[in-house]
């Protein structure tokens, strides 16, 4: 295929001869109307003679088969270094960077991926601004554009492609992730590539490739105004001290007002050292938001939020960036979300959010997973068979401490065969070949209703007779299932059928203690997602504690430098100087 920017004097030949022939084929025709010629002049046939390739393609086409050859063990057909791979044999080894223009525009693209939360050095941008001369130079080697070439091809094509799927592989952190990766043709990616350069608009490549949802350029612009914040100076310390309240004085309000203030909280107009109703209803806010109790008191567990650094709110951004280019993309249609940081469950219609309700997630050492499913079912009046981890770690010494421990939560012992048994039979100290099933009815530890959907978890969502603990603001208490504060209204929406299962049909059947399974008409994406930054209303962004301490592996990922691979193929060789 030859070059589409820079076509070669044989190019504009062959080009040529085929314009000269359909000229004389239609002269032919024009001569002697509705017959066909025999005898006029012959259409002249283009044939393509293969060249030899420039000294430039001929340096690239060296590095790119050395580069195949080491890699040869290598199944990953779309990671990076084989995209550039089959971008040069797709255009015949051709150089694509020819001129200042398109460079340009890559390098400032490149160094704007800071404000993605990402390093602009994983894509040899100091290095690239060195050798940025051989443009220009006349003395520059064709080994030296060769490797210049490479390397901007190598950098542009794997910072659209981060931007688009994300850097790390989210499977290498957490073994439960089963998301489908934004899923790219990789034909047409690099013709798109192709295109951009013979236009001269490859920035406009960077901003197509970004995650399309609206979060995502909220998110970008919350950690741009935090850098700025962080470049002068970040926000001051509040000292520790005696509990500040509503209607005190202390000299800390001046700075607990300014401290709110950066974070995008309306504080009123109050000055001083009082501390007023606006402050109060402005520091609530943030308690609520940070899942603290929000009684307005300046207390060590507000205070200890109010202390962490710009920087690590800065990070906390960087790692929710990367998750959003992780999954923004499969938030489309019809789907239920679990927001597991955010212990809630929403509910999405087009894309939208329609319903949401509080739920409980895993504790810390029994996690919640991140993964994705379809709801497929449910089950109103449940039984509940104890998962074989909750029966040794926290029913078995519940037995053996009180032997009406059964009797009193309604739980039957069963064999290998699924008859029961005598509780009396069974040797508690060390017991074998049995499970517990609980009956269904009020009291059930998976209540009146379970949303069910395929898993390796034993994971649900479903109702729970422990409704008081919605009201706590921090709600990790499960063993890892999701418990869901409106379950039936939940029901509702998934069954869609507003004749027959409607909230009163919901009631009367769960009403009939009758434990009776309900298709779903056609199965409802569920997504299991772990986010430790929210979006607030005029774009404000607030923080979650890291209830599972995600984050720091994450950005340990994240931050891990990336080196071209074709550094080590191009050399460290000294460029021209720049202009």
């Amino acid at each position: 295929m030859q070059n589409p920017i820079v076509p070669d004097r044989y190019s504009r030949a062959v080009c040529s001869i085929a314009v000269l022939g359909l000229l004389l084929g239609a002269a032919a025709r024009a001569q002697q109307p509705g017959t066909a010629s025999t005898t006029g002049p012959q259409v002249v046939q283009a044939v393509a003679v293969e060249q030899p390739l420039g000294p430039v393609a001929e340096q690239i086409r060296e590095q790119v088969e050395q580069w195949r050859v080491a890699h040869a063990e290598v199944d990953a057909a779309t990671s990076p270094g084989h995209v550039v791979v089959a971008f040069y044999e797709q255009n015949r080894f051709a150089p694509a960077w020819t001129g200042p223009g398109n460079v340009d525009q890559l390098l400032t693209a490149l160094g704007e991926m800071a404000a993605d939360g990402l390093d602009p050095q994983d894509y040899a941008l100091d290095e690239l601004q060195r050798r940025r001369g051989v443009l220009l130079d006349p003395l520059a080697t064709p080994r030296q554009r060769a490797q210049f070439d490479l390397l901007a091809t190598d950098a542009c094509l794997t910072a659209l492609l981060h931007l688009y799927r994300g850097k790390v592989d989210p499977a290498t952190l957490d073994t439960h992730w089963n998301f489908d990766p934004h899923q790219f043709d990789q034909s047409r990616g690099l013709q798109a590539v192709r295109d951009a350069l013979a236009r001269g608009t490859v920035g406009s490549l960077f901003e197509r490739a970004r995650p399309r949802p609206a979060q995502y350029g909220q998110l970008r612009t919350a950690l741009a105004g935090l850098r700025t914040l962080a470049a002068q100076g970040g926000w001051a310390p509040l000292a520790d001290g005696p509990t500040l309240k509503p209607g005190s004085r202390d000299p800390r309000v001046a700075v607990l007002r300014r401290r709110l203030q950066q974070g995008g909280y309306p504080v009123g107009d109050g000055v001083g050292d009082l501390y007023d109703p606006a402050l109060e209803a402005a520091l609530k806010q943030f308690q609520r938001e940070q899942y603290l109790v929000a009684d307005g008191h300046l207390g060590k567990a507000t205070l200890a939020a109010l202390n962490v650094p710009v920087a690590a709110r800065i990070e906390q951004l960087r790692a929710n960036l990367e998750r959003a280019r992780w999954l923004l993309h499969q938030l489309q249609g019809k789907f239920v979300v679990v927001d597991i940081a955010g212990y809630q469950v929403v509910y999405y219609r087009d894309g939208k959010p329609v319903w949401r309700s509080r739920v409980q997630v895993g504790k810390p050492y029994r996690s919640t997973p991140v993964f994705k499913s379809e709801i497929t079912y449910l089950t109103l009046n449940p039984t509940w068979t104890v998962p074989p981890t909750i029966l040794k770690s926290d029913i078995l010494p519940k037995i053996r401490n009180n032997p009406g421990y059964l009797a009193a939560n309604r739980l039957r012992v069963l064999d290998g065969q699924g008859r029961v048994v005598s509780a009396a039979s069974v040797n508690w100290s060390n017991p074998h070949g049995i499970v517990l099933r609980q009956d269904a009815g009020p009291g059930n530890s998976l209540g009146r209703l379970v949303i069910r959907f395929p898993n390796d978890y034993a994971v649900y969502l479903h109702d729970t007779p422990h409704q008081e603990l919605f009201a706590r603001e921090q709600r990790p208490f499960s063993s890892g299932c999701i418990r869901v504060e409106r379950p039936r209204e939940l029901a509702g929406l998934l069954l869609d059928d507003p004749q027959h299962w409607n909230a009163q049909g919901i009631d009367r059947a769960i009403d009939t203690l009758k434990t009776q399974t309900v298709m779903l008409r056609e199965p409802v994406p569920l997504l299991l997602a772990y986010w430790t930054v929210d979006l607030r209303e005029a774009g404000r962004i607030s923080f979650r504690p890291d209830i599972y301490q995600r984050d720091p592996p994450l950005l340990a990922a994240l931050d891990r430098p990336r080196a071209s691979p074709w550094l080590s193929t191009v050399g460290a060789a000294a460029p021209p100087a720049q202009p």
